[in-house]
């Protein structure tokens, strides 16, 4: 959310100067009259209304953004060009998938961007800041801890003034995995036309041809990062580390032997080595499922649920003995929250999908089988568990312990980061247009 709003906002900045005014200077940073009304806007649209701020509050909250930035540069915060990089990309990756294309060009145009050049700098630029306010407020808040007796008072605090937090419903799942894994024959097949390819790239052929023709990645034939099989890599990069390995591995126009990792089969030849980084193309090649393996796990689910039902077998003593899921086959099924690492699912928080599978289960019943597939491309069938759900309640000290303590910590951060504000607008240049000089700010923004 928050890139699509800065993206309006920041989108073809320069034209809108000039018939634009500029409301605040901080630092090197300006903040527009449109910045502030559009931020205004997207606050009372995501809070469904409930919140509503004035615009000398919600330009108080952007000079602080625009102040933690100023400074990360001054401190010498890093943020690396791959870094951002793999932000832009992660970005359009996100909007491709909400508008449902694969075509850059139309993304682009969605945003109001002539093309996918410029719309990955406008998101290079917001991205940049970004992870520069990011990067401040931790090195503000790195070493802040609280301790018990300070939750404690926290939770008190909350709780004599009436201010208890409202929790979602969440709920905890396990799941049973069947996996239909390629044969050697499949996998054999595979092998031998990744050496086909191998030898018609080392005797001239053209390796970008060859990605385009042959390869399974879906990015080939993008007009970004992929296309043509096309990559620039450097240690840091995420990339799978079997990937990473070959790369660093080969010499200039040199082609690996086929590799595996979790995508699938690979071979690689590096176009340039600069440095640290290693420009190269792929060719990806997944094996083929045959359908009768999928129809195989799913009618074994379907058994394993009925044993379930019946009581012949326990969800527990199902997973052990069925499922092929590393991550959860050793505790008992139980899917853990990427978001937060525990085993809680706020229902409101999660994966649209999923929720759509579970949300209308009963504690103890389970799903039926159903087919699933990574972005790896490996293929299953699974069922989930609904182990347990709590409902919607107030903030419990004993139960809600880590969410509570989760709260004062930030509460604890926050304050820090609002000591810091208060002291480095002192000795920061910062100038405030006529019309919102008369604005009643929480810190000295107006140096009266």
């Amino acid at each position: 959310m928050l890139a699509i709003v800065m993206l309006t906002v920041n989108s073809f900045s320069q034209e809108r100067v000039k018939v634009d005014g500029v409301s605040v200077v901080v630092g090197k940073n300006i903040v527009l009259y449109s910045d502030i009304d559009n931020f205004k806007k997207e606050v009372e649209l995501r809070s469904e209304g409930q919140v509503v701020i004035s615009d000398c509050e919600m330009l108080e909250e952007i000079m602080m953004q625009k102040l933690l930035s100023h400074h990360a540069v001054i401190d010498s915060i890093v943020v690396s060009d791959e870094r951002v990089k793999q932000k832009v990309d992660s970005d359009i990756a996100s909007f491709s998938q909400s508008l449902r294309t694969d075509d850059l060009q139309k993304v682009a145009g969605f945003y109001g961007f002539t093309d996918e050049a410029e719309f990955r700098s406008e998101l290079s630029k917001i991205g940049r800041e970004q992870m520069l306010i990011q990067g401040e407020r931790e090195s503000l808040t790195v070493e802040i801890d609280v301790t018990p007796d300070e939750v404690r008072t926290y939770y008190n605090s909350l709780k004599e003034g009436g201010d208890l937090p409202e929790f979602g419903s969440e709920i905890e799942l396990s799941q049973i995995v069947i996996k239909a894994n390629p044969t050697k024959e499949e996998i054999g097949q595979v092998i031998e036309k990744l050496n086909q390819l191998k030898k018609e790239v080392e005797n001239g052929s053209s390796m970008q041809m060859k990605a385009i023709l042959n390869s399974d990645d879906p990015s080939v034939s993008s007009q970004g990062p992929g296309a043509g099989g096309f990559f620039s890599i450097n240690r840091q990069s995420q990339f799978v580390k079997e990937f990473k390995e070959i790369a660093f591995s080969l010499q200039k126009g040199e082609v690996s032997e086929p590799f595996k990792s979790d995508f699938g089969y690979h071979i690689i030849q590096v176009e340039k080595i600069k440095g640290q980084q290693v420009d190269l193309r792929h060719i990806l090649i997944q094996p083929e499922i045959d359908d009768a393996k999928l129809k195989e796990g799913e009618e074994t689910l379907i058994k394993v649920k009925k044993g379930i039902a019946d009581g012949t077998i326990t969800f527990e003593e199902a997973v052990v003995k069925y499922s092929e899921d590393e991550k959860t086959r050793f505790n008992n099924g139980v899917l853990l929250n990427p978001n937060t690492g525990d085993s809680k699912f706020e229902l409101t928080r999660m994966d649209p999908t999923l929720y759509a599978r579970v949300s209308e289960l009963k504690v103890g019943e389970t799903t039926t089988a159903y087919y699933d597939e990574t972005r790896e491309g490996e293929k299953m069938y699974k069922i989930i568990l609904l182990k347990s759900k709590t409902e919607t309640h107030k903030a419990d000290y004993i139960n809600d312990y880590v969410k509570i303590q989760a709260l004062a910590l930030q509460k604890k951060q926050e304050e820090t980061i609002e000591d810091w504000a208060k002291d480095k607008i002192k000795d920061t240049y910062i100038k405030i247009n006529e019309i919102h000089s008369s604005c009643e700010f929480s810190k000295n923004w107006i140096k009266k």
